[in-house]
């Protein structure tokens, strides 16, 4: 009933329409998700939001043990905004041998862990195989592990060295045993910000592609945007619009996760954007993108406490125990490293929300009442 009266008294009768549609599970169109942006106030936003959380999820919030895996920091690309990929002459590049990798995955199995999420840079020296055979090696050693590696511009990158196409690279990391991919290297669509922050790398288009192609192959994927950086609330709806349009097609994203941007260490610079900023993008994502079943608060970038709040507005998902991120840590996130089970289950918990262990396909493995 709270949200219906904080509709009914909103003064202002563009916002209140807004309300009004959300609440009869209308559609918003782009400028709706702007005026949230523009006019918004977060209590607002978020109540909204966690009405359709809660239509969607109830009461549920959700964790994966699982482990991130970074195998080279070494990249082809400069990314403005990037503070993890170095080239390989420089001395904090680091490369982990077929070993290191296969101890981390045997560390995280034997933990409990369902998952591991394998991404890193793009090293110039490493051939198509590399990847294939990174995959098929944690795979004949631990089968039971979901392995989820490789973003679009990982793949768009083995697609340009090994002369095949988008659906060949995927179809053969399938049988490989890659399960499913992450989100990451989206960024932000619009061609004005990539040109600043990341010339080099696979356009939107291009990610986009890989994408749907993984998705009519059966293989689901994840989606992220990169925000707080120089992209405007109209790039940021217009980049959410896109995956939206792909949703509509394919049915194939997972989850979305917004990714606060952290400025330390790179060209890019500027300032970390503010913790309602964070907020209102998880709401407006929720509002908008009526076709994703989840949206991720990244504790990784947001913090512990912002990652909480979150819970409440809209998100319903936390990641996971993560382990030992490094790309985000490199731009200066003060996050722990890693979390324990038992500390995601007292994050949620503490956010009034009944914590459930998922596997990669958030399907439930056991639930903490």
């Amino acid at each position: 009933m709270q949200v219906e009266l904080l509709v009914e008294r909103n003064k202002d009768g563009a916002l209140r329409a807004i309300g009004e549609k959300v609440l009869e599970g209308k559609r918003l169109s782009p400028e709706e998700a702007l005026s949230l942006f523009y006019k918004g106030d977060l209590s607002y936003v978020a109540s909204l939001a966690e009405h359709v959380n809660r239509k969607k999820s109830g009461m549920f919030a959700y964790f994966v043990v699982n482990r991130q895996i970074n195998p080279t920091n070494v990249c082809i690309y400069s990314c403005s905004f990037c503070s993890f990929g170095v080239s390989r002459s420089d001395p904090r590049a680091y490369e982990l041998s077929l070993q290191e990798v296969l101890q981390k995955v045997e560390e995280t199995y034997t933990q409990g862990g369902t998952e591991v999420h394998i991404v890193g840079g793009i090293p110039p020296h490493w051939r198509y195989e590399d990847y294939l055979n990174l995959v098929r090696e944690i795979k004949r050693a631990f089968p039971q592990i979901v392995v989820k590696a490789w973003t679009a511009v990982e793949i768009h990158h083995m697609s340009k060295i090994s002369g095949k196409s988008y659906a060949q690279v995927l179809e053969e990391l399938k049988e490989a045993g890659v399960d499913a991919l992450p989100g990451g290297g989206a960024e932000i669509f619009s061609d004005r910000v990539r040109k600043i922050i990341a010339p080099y790398k696979a356009s939107a288009e291009e990610y986009l592609q890989v994408h749907r192609t993984a998705h009519q192959l059966g293989i689901p994927t994840n989606a992220t945007m990169l925000y707080g950086h120089v992209e405007t609330y109209e790039e940021r709806v217009q980049h959410m619009e896109k995956l939206r349009e792909l949703q509509d097609q394919t049915r194939g994203f997972q989850v979305f996760i917004p990714l606060a941007y952290w400025p330390e260490g790179n060209r890019l610079g500027g300032k970390r954007t503010s913790s309602v900023d964070d907020l209102k993008t998880i709401a407006v994502a929720r509002l908008f993108l009526d076709n994703f079943d989840h949206v991720k608060a990244y504790w990784v970038t947001l913090g512990e406490k912002v990652a909480q709040l979150a819970l409440n507005m809209g998100a319903d998902d936390l990641d996971g125990t993560v382990q030992e991120e490094r790309i985000v840590h490199a731009a200066g996130t003060q996050s722990a490293v890693g979390h324990t089970k038992e500390r995601l289950i007292k994050l949620i918990r503490d956010a009034g929300k009944v914590p459930v262990e998922r596997d990669t396909f958030y399907r439930p493995l056991a639930i903490y009442p």
